[in-house]
């Protein structure tokens, strides 16, 4: 039989993996963080009719004379270069910004994906599509342990930040120095609180005297307890410390100035919180989780990983676009993003697939007109063949 006929047999075979190959790329075009991949051929063993010879004297030396055996596929490579960016606004779906992998659990199997269109389940663990848990580290009063074993993210739906007492505040603003003398007071009240996050407040009474003004503070917890301290100006600024404490609380009014015409004294700054209850979540792009609690704190709760592999062509598609460690990929480093050459995380937004329509519909023209190509190889090759058996005639 004739050796093309093999060699066209080849051909359409390596040309319908191209196809197929192609066609899956372009089924993908809209797949969050889909990889697209390219085919590789290389010709097969051919056969030897006449080996090399090497000069001798008085004669030049030969080629080697061989007969390709045909064509295979040399290995399907998988593009892994950055896909664009689309704005979704959804506070869960996360992007990579560069290298790297989610780490996801699946039962006791351990997947990597590059999607990031993850949703909070009801029991608070951060999930895929297809129900895989996303992996990170957990934080233990707000400090995440980085560096440690991987877990389950998981957000706590009950936290509680607990209640802080108050231990300073900070008052400015001005009192007017062209005030009655014994007149009318001023009047300003601050919400403090106990160690249980209970409020209640101090009463600072300010009274126009003729060398300044007087404050007299009662803490609610103790009315029965006055502070009493003294401000003086000179030229609108203040010439005294303007310090007091009251029931424990320091108080700061050394920012108060004395000019005239002018009432804005109230409360700058000052510490100490209630309890509060986890309201919302924000991402940051070192993937840490951070909580907002409904008493204004804020703190960490998780951080998601990444992974990276030494040779990411390496990895197998293990469906749903998530990837699996092969002996060829290397072994994986766990980092966080942002760090150790791994990219960034953006919250609302997702990667879009890296295909090319454009490179796809070039390649299925060079496909099919390649399975065409070796087509006619079988298709003359079988005519030779006829015109043999009609030698008998």
């Amino acid at each position: 039989m004739l050796r093309s006929l093999y060699a066209g047999i080849s051909g359409l075979r390596s040309h319908q993996t191209m196809l197929d190959v192609t066609g899956n790329n372009i089924a993908n075009v809209n797949t969050t963080a889909f990889k697209g991949s390219s085919v590789q051929f290389q010709d097969t063993l051919s056969q030897l009719t006449q080996g090399a010879s090497g000069p001798q004297q008085g004669i030049g030396g030969t080629n080697p004379a061989q007969v390709g055996l045909g064509v295979l596929v040399a290995g399907i490579s998988t593009n892994f270069a950055q896909g664009s960016t689309q704005a979704t606004g959804k506070a869960s779906d996360l992007m990579i910004s560069g290298d790297g992998f989610f780490v996801t659990r699946q039962g006791n199997q351990t997947l990597y994906t590059r999607a990031g269109n993850f949703d909070f389940g009801p029991d608070g663990r951060l999930t895929t599509p297809d129900g895989s848990l996303v992996q990170g580290w957990g934080a233990v009063d707000g400090v995440v342990a980085d560096g440690g074993l991987v877990g389950d993210i998981q957000l706590p739906l009950n936290a509680i930040s607990p209640g802080v007492a108050t231990t300073e505040a900070t008052l400015g603003g001005n009192l007017p120095s062209d005030a009655v003398v014994g007149g009318q007071p001023l009047i300003r009240d601050i919400e403090v609180f106990d160690a249980n996050g209970a409020a209640r407040s101090i009463t600072l009474t300010f009274t126009k005297t003729a060398a300044g003004w007087d404050v007299t503070g009662v803490d609610s917890a103790t009315p029965g307890t006055p502070v009493t301290a003294q401000l003086a100006f000179t030229d609108g600024v203040q010439t005294t410390t303007g310090l007091m404490t009251v029931n424990g609380i320091d108080l700061d009014l050394s920012e108060v100035s004395g000019f005239a015409k002018l009432t804005s004294i109230s409360t700058t700054e000052k510490d100490g919180r209630a309890a509060g209850k986890l309201d919302s979540y924000t991402l940051a792009k070192d993937g840490t989780i951070i909580g907002s609690f409904s008493n204004g704190a804020s703190q960490a709760l998780g951080r998601i990983v990444l992974a990276s592999f030494a040779n990411p062509a390496g990895l197998e598609k293990a469906g749903g676009s998530s990837y699996r460690a092969t002996f060829n990929s290397g072994d994986v480093q766990v980092g966080a993003p942002g760090a150790d050459g791994l990219g960034s995380l953006s919250s609302g937004a997702l990667e879009m697939s890296n295909v090319d329509l454009s490179q796809e519909f070039t390649n299925l023209i060079v496909a099919q007109r390649g399975f065409q190509a070796n087509a006619r190889i079988i298709t003359t090759s079988d005519e030779v063949l006829q015109e043999l058996t009609n030698l008998k005639r």
